[in-house]
């Protein structure tokens, strides 16, 4: 049984969201703690402005906590360029002890499962997890410069432009992580860059599953279930695939992909990126939980696990799926 249950509390204690202009403009935007004015967010490139974002979201989480960075035990987190330096730079003048992360699009719930492991084994008080992306970086490094104007497919999706903050401790509030299930990683055999919704689905298909069988939980136990970031395509498939066994997700279930941004903001599939899930998160899951909006709730990561390297050189695009389960202090 691979489902862990942190029979230690661990609690969320604060959080924080920076977002970027289109984020901000969507429906969330007015729960966001900071939106930059621009993609720049005042910097003289787009990764010194991912750098800033990480910087902002860390900085207000614990503020909002009430705490230092001489408070915190650990900081884990990552993003997806290539050796996840938004985030090391990010955090390089805290002198915060630093493990750096990289679960592409489920970086924020790896951060949430190993950060909550060390609170509950007693290793740390007070742990920092963040997970960013910026669509200018990630168009820069992925695909092809912005000035290219390539065609994007129907499949594609919009990498958000957010940075996400939680802070985890083992001091009471409103907010208990109970249980967590590392991922394994599935290759449903799909090569095609532009569509990973349908590369990630069948991971979230198979951890969700894993988790009903080890837990004896069914979906309605439920307040809500969501991936991130499967968007249009990827959602639908795992619904495919649930009905499948006679399992109806739908009453429950949603996609951060397609809780970011409004029907009308153009962004295809919906969106995607690391800081996709940790803005939803920020910006929806943990204010609702924290107002007893919702009691449980699951929060279910998706990563597409491949590089520009890997894909030019025809590889498939494997997927993994972290789950984290959130619940409302009575």
């Amino acid at each position: 049984m691979s489902t862990v249950e942190f029979k230690n509390p661990v609690y969320v204690r604060s959080w924080a969201v920076c977002a970027g202009k289109k984020e901000g403009e969507g429906p969330l935007g007015d729960r966001f703690d900071v939106v930059c004015p621009d993609g720049r967010c005042g910097e003289k490139s787009w990764e010194k402005a991912e750098m800033k974002m990480v910087t902002t979201a860390w900085k207000t989480a614990l503020q909002k906590a009430g705490m230092s960075p001489g408070d915190v035990g650990c900081a884990l987190g990552g993003d997806l360029l290539n050796q996840c330096v938004s985030t090391s730079f990010g955090f390089r003048d805290s002198h915060i002890p630093f493990l750096g992360l990289y679960g592409a699009c489920s970086t924020m719930a790896e951060g949430l499962l190993l950060g909550s492991s060390l609170v509950a084994g007693g290793i740390q008080d007070h742990v920092l997890c963040t997970a960013s992306s910026h669509f200018c970086s990630a168009e820069r490094q992925y695909r092809y410069p912005l000035a290219y104007g390539g065609q994007r497919p129907p499949t594609a999706q919009w990498t958000a432009t957010a940075c996400g903050a939680v802070v985890l401790s083992s001091g009471k509030s409103g907010i208990r992580v109970t249980r967590a299930k590392i991922g394994s990683i599935y290759d449903p055999g799909v090569t095609d860059a532009s569509n990973m919704g349908a590369a990630m689905a069948q991971s979230a298909y198979e951890t969700l599953s894993a988790y009903f069988r080890e837990t004896g939980d069914a979906p309605a136990d439920y307040d809500l279930i969501v991936t991130g970031d499967l968007a249009s395509v990827g959602k639908q498939l795992v619904v495919d695939l649930f009905d499948a066994d006679g399992v109806d997700m739908r009453p429950v279930y949603d996609d951060c992909g397609l809780m970011l941004f409004h029907s009308g903001q153009d962004v295809h599939a919906g969106a995607s990126g690391c800081g996709c899930s940790a803005a939803v998160l920020g910006g929806y899951l943990l204010p609702a939980l924290d107002k007893k909006l919702f009691r449980r709730v699951l929060f279910c990561g998706t990563g597409a696990l491949l590089s520009p390297l890997t894909t030019s050189q025809g590889e498939s695009i494997p997927g993994i799926c972290h789950l984290v389960c959130l619940e409302a202090e009575a």
